[in-house]
């Protein structure tokens, strides 16, 4: 194998290329992207892009610090706690301990928004739940010209959202303290929304259940807890002729489509990368 360590000269053997490598094979057990973990923390440690990382400075000496940010990862710490950012669409936000990783199957929502809207997008955006303002910072990054409202009830949260909006979406993003729709006055042609979804007492990869925020994850014994409350605040927050985008968790498609038509809302689903039901879209 062209990266074996063993192969390489011993020259060779404390660079990046070697580190990685090693990495890798170290976190197999821990990670379903164990390479990329390793590029990601590389790239940390040398205070570096992971492009830059790959394409020039594989043959640098292995630098200070990546063993214990390896060890922190074989622990089970997320790696976007341990860089303090996570990759979200088209835009890069500061996360850490108390928010909610960002997950690319959570961009279902935007895709699902951007064939909606296309290229002219809506006007005003609401992002309930925002946590560090995933879903309202890459709507806005997508539709420059529009603004937009995050409601999140973490303090914690709320730090993370307000700053990472001053940097990507600065004048055109507000975040503000909130349960839910409960005490919002304005109505928005777009309104999404990634509530907890697991169900109470659900057993989660060590890396989710022993280190992100559980009121952003559990719902109450059947998962629909939030979605429940949802379902009638909606309504009053969607403009005429606007949509809400709701993500939803494995299996979750039948019970949920059923609490929001009892609503009266026409509901069509959106299925992820995977092939999985992800996103509602009500009208």
């Amino acid at each position: 194998m062209r990266d074996d360590p063993a192969a390489m000269p011993d020259t060779m053997r404390d660079t990046v290329r070697a580190a990685l490598f090693a990495a890798g094979d170290a976190l197999r057990g821990v990670s379903d992207t164990p390479r990329l973990d390793a590029e990601l923390l590389m790239a940390h440690a040398l205070g570096l892009s992971r492009d830059t990382l790959i394409l020039s400075r594989l043959d640098d000496p292995e630098p200070d610090g990546f063993a214990q940010l390896l060890a922190r990862r074989s622990a089970q710490e997320p790696t976007a706690y341990i860089t303090g950012k996570r990759d979200f669409w088209t835009i890069t936000l500061e996360v850490g301990p108390g928010v909610l990783v960002p997950r690319a199957d959570s961009e279902t929502l935007i895709e699902a928004a951007l064939d909606h809207f296309g290229a002219a997008g809506p006007a005003t955006i609401l992002d309930l739940g925002t946590g560090p303002g995933t879903l309202l910072l890459a709507a806005l990054d997508q539709w420059p010209r529009a603004s937009g409202l995050g409601v999140e009830r973490s303090y914690v949260a709320r730090g993370f959202a307000t700053r990472n909006a001053m940097r990507i979406a600065p004048g055109r993003a507000e975040i503000r303290e909130g349960d839910w729709a409960k005490g919002v006055a304005a109505r928005f042609d777009l309104v999404l929304c990634n509530p907890p979804y697991v169900e109470s007492g659900a057993l989660l990869d060590a890396q989710v259940g022993e280190y992100e925020p559980h009121e952003a994850l559990f719902a109450g014994e059947d998962g629909l807890d939030d979605y429940r409350i949802l379902a009638g605040q909606l309504r009053d927050v969607m403009a005429p002729g606007g949509i809400a985008i709701l993500e939803i968790g494995a299996g979750q498609e039948a019970a949920v489509s059923a609490l929001m038509r009892e609503q009266n809302f026409a509901v069509t689903c959106r299925t992820d990368l995977g092939g999985r039901p992800r996103a509602l879209i009500l009208a």
